[in-house]
């Protein structure tokens, strides 16, 4: 199973990078230093997401249909003259309701360590996140995952062999009220309430249109 960092230096994660670099006229250093941050940070909130049996399910259901890996089949043409604005408009979505209201904390945060701008990493991470979805719909097809064990375990393993420096961005992030638990703070951010109970199953539904 290969990794989130596995994926950037890969021959996909090159064409990635390049992509995304030149839709936004970073350099290539700059938006891999970039996505190699951000990549992880999302992947944490759907892992959270995904904690509970229902929000698996949501997130399992929006990879068998409208994320299922398929973008990952012409990243040429996906850059070619721009990203289409369907794609951005997408990325938009996932990351409205995966970082909720802390999107804006995030993507100041990621501005900081990386020295771009918010709002050239907020047009990154629109990019970033359909493809990261894509990714995932991908490794869930050929894991063969069908319930929330397997998902939780997909994403976990997605995330393993982070270097310190992002896990510790991670959970400062995720885990606003500095508890140590990521999870209350994730339902906190996109259901805007404090610890709220149980209901993280409607991120997901919320979010994948279910």
């Amino acid at each position: 199973m290969s990794g989130l960092l596995d994926l950037l230096n890969s021959p996909m994660g090159k064409q990635i990078i390049s992509g995304v670099s030149g839709s936004t006229g970073q350099s290539e250093g700059d938006t891999s230093k970039l996505l190699s941050m951000a990549m992880p940070v999302l992947m944490g909130a759907m892992k959270k997401n995904a904690q509970t049996p229902e929000g698996a399910a949501g997130l399992m259901g929006a990879l068998s249909s409208k994320h299922d890996g398929s973008i990952l089949d012409n990243l040429g043409g996906l850059f070619q003259g721009g990203v289409d604005e369907n794609i951005t408009k997408d990325g938009d979505g996932i990351l409205g309701h995966l970082l909720g209201g802390n999107r804006p904390t995030v993507e100041n945060a990621l501005s900081k360590k990386s020295g771009m701008d918010a709002g050239t990493v907020a047009q990154i991470l629109k990019v970033a996140a359909p493809i990261l979805m894509g990714v995932l719909g991908k490794q869930t097809r050929q894991s063969n995952v069908n319930d929330s064990n397997g998902m939780n375990a997909l994403l976990g393993s997605m995330l393993g062999g982070q270097p310190q420096e992002n896990q510790s961005l991670i959970t400062s992030l995720l885990d606003a009220d500095g508890d140590g638990s990521i999870l209350d703070d994730v339902a906190g951010m996109v259901l805007g309430s404090n610890k709220k109970k149980g209901g993280l199953g409607g991120l997901l539904g919320g979010l994948f249109g279910k």
